[in-house]
């Protein structure tokens, strides 16, 4: 029959009992958790002892003592969730650092055109030009380039922040199936035909500046990786993803047909999209691969 093991929170009391304590209190750490473990294979004041001594040396927990309570989470604030908003928004991660970087030039070139004197709300056709608007007259008379750093220009402040909300929020959704190198390229190949498309269907002249011949360019990319299937999605969401994507499309455009929009563009850049969407996916998609 086994020996009953012993209670360990019984303290030694007889003198035995003491000079057994004296004894274990200068055993190695090792011996003595092997005794308490094996307490049943050895008289009940050994297994007493060596527990004794473990709770001395603060190896077992006072299970006499209720455990303290936890402290409580502490709240974040709205301001800090604030804090952490921005941070994502605008300080590029590993995770995101194309949409940052994009967003965070935009805003650049407004903050410089403005600190030179351009209006924020108003700026006139020659300020544009200036920075470096798609104009006609020059983009197609040796200054090709401005078919890109009209990307990064915009005609007042309501205007830019249109754009980088759209550019917030598609930017983060693509760029997550796409990473950064292909949504820039993705990007900057979209706003180059959208200011194509402007180009070609003004004939007479166009002075034209914003993103958002790039951002319908990722509407685009977006259509036909939903319709391909090319995203891990179930039925629901992928129509529920690709009914939005549409209404924005439409409601953009057709906003564009009763003011000084530049629908062209927004075709050109859609129509560039879809149409890399099909190489794009050919090399794979983080949204596949993980």
């Amino acid at each position: 029959m086994e020996a009953p093991v012993p209670d360990p929170s019984a303290a030694p009391t007889s003198p035995t009992a003491t000079l057994a304590a004296q004894l274990f209190a200068q055993k190695p750490e090792a011996e003595l958790l092997y005794l308490a473990q094996n307490a049943a294979r050895y008289p009940p004041a050994v297994g007493a002892a060596a527990v004794a001594e473990l709770k001395r040396r603060g190896l077992l927990p006072d299970t006499s003592r209720p455990p303290a309570p936890a402290p409580p989470a502490a709240q974040e604030t709205w301001a800090e969730l604030a804090g952490q908003l921005l941070r994502g928004l605008f300080i590029p991660s590993r995770r995101f650092l194309a949409t940052p970087l994009l967003l965070d030039l935009n805003l650049l070139v407004f903050g410089l055109m403005v600190a030179s004197g351009v209006s924020a709300s108003d700026p006139t056709g020659r300020e544009l030009t200036s920075w470096g608007s798609n104009f006609s007259g020059l983009t197609l008379h040796g200054q090709p380039w401005r078919l890109l750093t009209c990307l990064f220009i915009h005609a007042g402040l309501s205007h830019l922040l249109l754009n980088m909300f759209s550019l917030w929020l598609l930017g983060l959704l693509v760029e997550d199936r796409v990473g950064a190198r292909r949504l820039l390229l993705v990007y900057l190949a979209c706003g180059v035909g959208g200011g194509l498309a402007s180009l070609f269907w003004h004939a007479d002249g166009i002075n034209s500046v914003g993103a958002s011949g790039a951002i319908f360019g990722l509407y685009g990319l977006l259509l036909a990786l939903l319709v391909g299937k090319k995203l891990v999605l179930d039925k629901s969401d992928r129509r529920a993803m690709l009914g939005l994507v549409l209404y924005l499309v439409l409601s953009n455009l057709l906003s564009g047909l009763s003011g000084n929009i530049d629908n062209a563009a927004h075709l050109g850049g859609l129509l560039t999209g879809l149409l890399v969407a099909g190489p794009l996916a050919l090399v794979g998609l983080k949204s596949v691969s993980s």
